[in-house]
């Protein structure tokens, strides 16, 4: 189901495979994927993507030797669809696809460190190395920021985020951030990620902390860390930033 708050728009739409698969208990916990959602900018419509590892699901698929499934959601059909040919590189099961421009991208489970990014336009699957090794990292993430495909590494107590350049194909350090500085003004955290730059060059982070979530505001000049909010409540699901509609509620 698919939901506009704003204008109160609701779609609803039939399973897909992969769904009917999940319905029917065959997935194990490490082989669940999860939705893709995104806007082609060629045309303005969106769409939902499934894209998952079909040599974990023991699925014949003849589909030119690809490693994985790509399903999308048609509205203009009422009907989910396969994209061919699907990616010939396996995706880290369980993340969560992050937009920005036009597409939908995954990290991959290649030995070469990779990122698996799927056109929603042309429908298409391209993929760019990361300017890190997976194996010699602590954590790694992926996020957007300022609608450009962004990427992050922990080592040794400093996350480095690298902004995506897709004309060029290239990779640039644009924040480096010592995490010390984080977690001497919390409690415990455990994982820190990036959700947006506010007022130009701060950036706006949750952190899952030991006893809830917290909302971080990082300041790149002064290279401190202020604290901006605190929920008791763990929170499972991904967290997105919320931008304002165009349309007015009154």
């Amino acid at each position: 189901m698919v939901v506009n708050p704003t204008t109160r728009w609701l779609r609803r739409f039939p399973y897909s495979t992969y769904q009917l698969l999940k319905r029917r208990r065959e997935l194990k916990p490490w082989q669940r994927a999860n939705l893709g959602f995104g806007k082609d900018i060629t045309n303005g419509t969106f769409k939902p993507v499934w894209v998952y590892n079909s040599n974990e699901l023991w699925l014949d698929n003849k589909n030119n030797n690809a490693a994985t499934v790509c399903e999308v959601f048609d509205f203009s059909i009422d009907a989910w669809r396969l994209v061919v040919p699907a990616s010939t590189y396996p995706i880290i099961p369980c993340q969560h696809p992050v937009y920005s421009d036009g597409s939908l991208h995954w990290f991959t489970t290649k030995t070469e460190t990779t990122v698996l990014s799927f056109d929603l336009h042309n429908e298409s699957f391209q993929v760019s190395k990361t300017p890190f090794l997976l194996h010699q990292v602590f954590r790694f993430g992926m996020c957007n920021l300022d609608d450009r495909l962004c990427v992050y590494e922990e080592m040794w107590g400093n996350q480095v985020i690298w902004s995506f350049d897709s004309e060029h194909k290239t990779w640039k350090k644009i924040y480096s951030i010592d995490l010390i500085i984080i977690t001497s003004s919390i409690d415990t955290c455990f994982t820190v990620k990036p959700l947006a730059v506010v007022d130009k060059e701060k950036l706006l982070m949750v952190c899952d902390a030991e006893f809830g979530v917290e909302l971080l505001i990082y300041d790149p000049k002064t290279k401190s860390c202020e604290l901006a909010y605190t929920s008791k409540d763990h929170i499972t699901a991904d967290r997105l930033c919320y931008f304002q509609s165009l349309i007015s509620i009154v």
